[in-house]
């Protein structure tokens, strides 16, 4: 569970769930919430049990572990913490179980990683930690576990593909594009997202969208920002050459359109978020008839909108697209100026539209709880939980 979430929002659209589960869920959040401030604490001592249990998972992580940080035990939490959401929870497992065979997991591996987790809070919590509450965290965990073992032991797919850099340019100072040949195919959708290990990162996984639908080459293209301390995206931006070679997880994500539903579609896109965005529009273009799909694409400033021309001649050539340009300041004519959460928001709830949103972990939270007070229904809302670094 190498990726960082967003957090989850509320789900009332979801099945109840069963009042046991309720309380373990609560007791579950309780007692993360007297553990998170000791969270350095936490992780140390996690890695500390999880290594001298299975010491082989030691090479799933970067040589330098101040990398990884607390990333791991904060994505353990985040998914421990949605037991009463299946709706959202067991499609994700079952993506991160299929991912994670790129590491070469085995059913030990989970065994280990359940044991250290619960050791480390039972450690901090010390008193706090009752024999309910450690059932309740226990049983969260086996949950978790079966899902992503039951996902892994059915994919017929390799647990991982290779491929070679064959262009890098640098589309400005902060901002590249690279452009991947796989050795294989990678059976990746419009909209999902791939693991990549890169070389100047060893495992360091990091999560990135292809800027392309799938094509008969089979190649990939990646638009890349270089995040400030992101030592996988500045590592791809400045220091990536042609020919090197890429490793790839299985393919993720949920963001898709369904030609047939008969819904026009609300895209939202902020920075390099657009990206699964602009794969879908690759796709669309293939066809002669789409829903009518509007397009609000977002930055800080006018520089930060770096798809926007090509964009438009796409809209040009596509009755069915409407690119709306949005910046935070400094508003040349013909863009519409404030956040992303702020303009789409005064078109109203957008009822009769399918809405996906793309981009950082922040700028997802504000949309999308922007437009559920607006009245946007969240069964009409989609987004993916993985973020790049």
């Amino acid at each position: 569970m190498t990726a960082d979430r967003v957090s989850p929002l509320p789900r009332s659209v979801h099945r109840e769930a069963p009042p046991a589960v309720k309380a373990m869920v609560r007791l579950i959040r309780d007692s993360w919430a007297k553990a998170e401030p000791h969270l350095t604490e936490v992780t140390l001592f996690f890695y500390g049990m999880l290594f001298t249990l299975a010491p082989a998972t030691r090479d799933f992580f970067p040589i330098n572990m101040e990398v990884q940080r607390n990333r791991m035990v904060r994505a353990l939490v985040h998914v421990v913490q949605m037991v009463d959401q299946p709706d959202d929870l067991v499609p994700f497992l079952r993506q991160l179980g299929r991912d994670h065979r790129k590491f070469g997991v085995v059913p030990k591996h989970y065994e280990a990683i359940g044991t250290a987790l619960l050791a480390a809070m039972k450690r901090q919590l010390g008193p706090d930690w009752t024999p309910q509450i450690e059932q309740a965290w226990a049983e969260a965990f086996t949950i978790i576990a079966r899902q992503m073992q039951e996902a892994a032991a059915a994919d017929d797919n390799p647990p991982n593909w290779l491929g070679k850099v064959a262009e890098h340019r640098r589309l400005s100072w902060d901002l590249a594009m690279v452009r991947i040949e796989p050795e294989l195919p990678i059976p990746f959708r419009a909209g999902q997202f791939l693991s990549v290990e890169v070389p100047q990162r060893p495992r360091l996984w990091r999560y990135l969208s292809p800027a392309n639908a799938p094509r008969p080459d089979g190649s990939l293209e990646f638009h890349v920002r270089a995040v400030n301390g992101g030592w996988v995206s500045r590592a791809i931006v400045s220091h990536t050459q042609v020919g090197d070679v890429w490793r790839f997880g299985p393919p993720v994500g949920r963001l898709t359109i369904d030609r047939e539903r008969g819904r026009d579609v609300l895209m939202i896109a902020g920075g390099t978020g657009l990206a699964p965005l602009q794969s879908l529009l690759d796709e669309l273009g293939q066809f002669g008839e789409n829903p009518k799909v509007h397009l609000f694409y977002g930055g800080r400033t006018r520089e930060d909108l770096y798809a926007l021309d090509g964009l438009r001649a796409t809209a040009s050539a596509n009755p069915w697209l409407t690119v709306r340009p949005v910046v935070e300041q400094d508003a040349p004519a013909g863009f519409e100026q404030g956040t992303l959460a702020d303009v789409v928001t005064r078109y109203g709830a957008w009822p009769k539209h399918d809405v996906l949103v793309s981009g950082s972990p922040a700028m997802i939270r504000a949309t999308v709880s922007r437009m559920l007070v607006a009245g946007t229904a969240l069964e009409h809302i989609k987004y993916d939980p993985f973020t790049i670094d």
